[in-house]
């Protein structure tokens, strides 16, 4: 059996992770809304939800061409998601989902880069 190369463990680390991080970022955005009042808050959390998510999406697929469907998939989900919240009580809101969309390129495009530096120093 070959050694794991640190990136291959990275990969398993970032594939370990995604799943609760996925439910934890789900569950967020499907709980009562919170009353801080600081609406610039509210969308630093969802670009940086949706950052981590793509992130580790990215890193787990290694930048694959997957990885194109991973993050489309993401944004997709957050635009299902912010559509429910309006049935539950929340509101919908298209700054969330720029949100989203601007956080799940955002850490598809650091993860593709970390990957590109990490594969081009080992040749």
């Amino acid at each position: 059996m070959l050694p794991e190369t640190a990136s291959r463990k990275a990969a398993r680390a970032a594939a370990i992770l995604f799943l609760p991080a996925l439910a934890g970022v789900i569950g967020g955005e499907l709980a009562p809304p919170s009353t801080n009042g600081i609406p610039i808050w509210d969308k630093a959390l969802h670009f940086t939800a949706y950052f981590i998510l793509s992130l580790l999406a990215t890193l787990s697929l290694e930048a694959r061409r997957a990885t194109f469907l991973a993050v489309g998939s993401l944004i997709v989900l957050g635009g299902v998601l912010e559509i429910v919240q309006g049935f539950i009580g929340r509101d919908m809101e298209l700054g969330d989902e720029i949100a989203n969309t601007l956080g799940a390129l955002a850490g598809a495009a650091v993860a593709w880069a970390i990957l590109m530096a990490v594969n081009s120093r080992r040749r």
